[in-house]
């Protein structure tokens, strides 16, 4: 007997902030983390190298990108339009 289990795959939204490498975009993921002692809020941003087959997003476009499989040493995400 086997069991299958879908596990959902993660999707950020971002902005983007290098388009430079072919087929590939830098995509900057910004995110309110809230302080464990002092109860702050703070803005945590982290970039993100995303596959995009065509090269059709430019710097500042508002993407989402998707967990995939590894597609380079550290590119995992792509771009979904």
């Amino acid at each position: 007997m086997t069991t299958e289990t879908t596990q959902s795959k993660k999707t950020l939204k971002g902005t983007v902030v290098s388009n430079k490498m072919d087929k590939t975009a830098v995509v900057a993921v910004t995110r309110f983390v809230k302080h464990s002692k002092y109860k702050k809020y703070f803005k945590i941003t982290k970039k993100y190298k995303a596959h995009d087959e065509n090269n059709a997003v430019q710097v500042g476009d508002k993407v989402a990108i998707v967990e995939t499989r590894p597609i380079s040493k550290d590119k995992h995400f792509a771009v979904v339009q």
